[in-house]
């Protein structure tokens, strides 16, 4: 059935949708005029929902997941759109997700599988609910991207719609005015830019006492990855990254982390996160330089004064780094206890280039070890940081494998540089702070420690 059929259709529903839960009795329930007394949907006489207590806004639960909000009194749903009190506490985290995916502006397909977990297998009134008032209702930014929005409220609909289930109103309304607003503000939109939210839940949040959420990236990013753009765009090795230094913290906190390839700057954000004394992150393109800039400005961490960079607690500099020119003199005043990397084994030209920087940043010198490295070596001794016990620096590289012989080019220029390179992958699991995020493939990506050979 087309969408235009369906609008405006919902108080002639003859059928009950096996999604939809019959509220048990209060004082006097009023059936609604258009259905019938065997469907057993009701509402209060005043309007109220008949699982709701007092008011229209309250809940069993204290939550406004379900119930109708002040955004939808005009036009409020005429049946009970909230789950059983059990279903509500154990549908919780798989909203949460749904949220999540779609603030990070995950694959649509993945945000739609997500919605079909949280309603029990289909997209259902209250999963549907929650989309506008906690995901699209909560989309705002400097750019709002409207053909994400319209392509996810477009695959709801007709999911919906293919499963005979109930379309509220408000999806179809929302749905217009998207089409709209694309339509006159299509100069808003930038062109191959898109705003991403990364967030990272906590591994061990209760879903009660604790904020589930312990880090919230905000990143533009690019979808353009056909004509030079790769630095802009966010790879699951960044992410891979992320995640092992949130795991991992004691190998970072109270050191000068120097960041190979930045691209978005990620990795700067969880690094700062963490406690890092000073973050360096470098690249060699200048348009990426500038978009990471402006990602860790609006992440507030990044400071333009040199002076005020020693002097503030947001330690991240943003520096132009090209592998091709770089020289031990360019690197002479640069503090660093550990070297970082994503995804930056991918072309084979630049892999000497890359190796001799490698080598640089891991030597030594008298000039450049600081008493950081030092002081902190000792409170690590777990397996990760025993890759470094020749008592050196050592770089923690993510990386996907995606050509074979690439990597080898890279491994045999490592071992001509007397590098060391250890795949500890299998030795080290990072926590999963991102289980929302259904098109990150960690099982993907290669963590690799490197080191100097003593």
């Amino acid at each position: 059935m087309q969408m235009s059929s369906r609008l405006g259709s919902l108080g002639r529903q003859t059928s009950t949708p096996a999604a939809v839960w019959t509220a048990p009795a209060r004082a006097e329930p009023q059936l609604h005029p258009g259905l019938d007394a065997a469907e057993g949907k009701r509402v209060s006489a005043a309007g109220y929902c008949c699982c709701e207590s007092d008011s229209l806004f309250s809940h069993p639960h204290g939550r406004r997941l379900a119930c109708i909000t002040p955004r939808r009194l005009q036009k409020a749903p005429q049946i009970c759109l909230c789950p059983p009190p059990m279903a509500a506490a154990a549908d919780e985290q798989l909203l949460l997700h749904l949220k999540l995916a779609f603030l990070a502006l995950e694959p649509p397909a993945c945000v739609l599988t997500l919605a079909r977990k949280a309603g029990g297998g289909s997209v259902t009134p209250h999963v549907q609910n929650f989309i506008l008032e906690n995901c699209i209702g909560t989309n705002v930014g400097k750019s709002p991207n409207y053909a994400y929005v319209e392509t996810i409220l477009k695959k709801v609909i007709a999911e919906a719609e293919l499963s005979s289930d109930i379309v509220i109103d408000e999806l179809y309304e929302e749905f217009g005015q998207c089409m709209l607003s694309k339509a006159n503000n299509s100069s808003l939109d930038m062109a191959n830019k898109i705003y991403k939210d990364i967030s990272f839940l906590s591994p061990t949040y209760d879903n009660v006492s604790s904020n589930p959420v312990s880090l919230v990236a905000r990143l533009l990013c690019s979808t353009n990855m056909l004509e030079g753009d790769t630095g802009c765009c966010l790879w699951p090795s960044s992410l891979f990254l992320s995640e092992f230094i949130l795991s991992f913290p004691e190998l970072f906190s109270k050191k000068c982390c120097f960041e190979l390839g930045s691209g978005v700057g990620l990795v700067g954000v969880c690094l700062n996160y963490i406690g890092a004394s000073k973050v360096i992150l470098t690249d060699g393109d200048v348009s990426t330089l500038a978009n990471m800039k402006a990602n860790m400005e609006m992440n507030s961490l990044y400071i333009k004064d040199s002076q005020l960079v020693i002097e503030s607690k947001n330690k991240v500099e943003c520096k132009y780094l090209s592998w091709e020119e770089a020289s031990a003199k360019d690197l002479w005043g640069c503090q660093r206890d550990v070297v970082l990397g994503a995804d930056i084994i991918y072309n084979p030209s630049c892999l000497p280039h890359l190796v001799r920087v490698l080598s640089m940043l891991l030597r030594e010198d008298d000039e450049q070890c600081t008493s950081v490295n030092a002081a902190t070596n000792e409170e690590t001794s777990d397996e990760v940081s025993e890759k470094g016990a020749t008592g050196g620096r050592v770089a923690y590289i993510a990386t996907v494998i995606r050509n074979v012989d690439t990597f080898s080019c890279f491994a045999k220029a490592a071992a001509d540089a007397k590098l060391s390179i250890v795949n500890i992958t299998s030795t080290v699991t990072p926590s999963s702070f991102l289980p929302y995020m259904l098109s990150y493939d960690r099982s993907s990506v290669q963590l690799l420690a490197i080191t100097l050979l003593s």
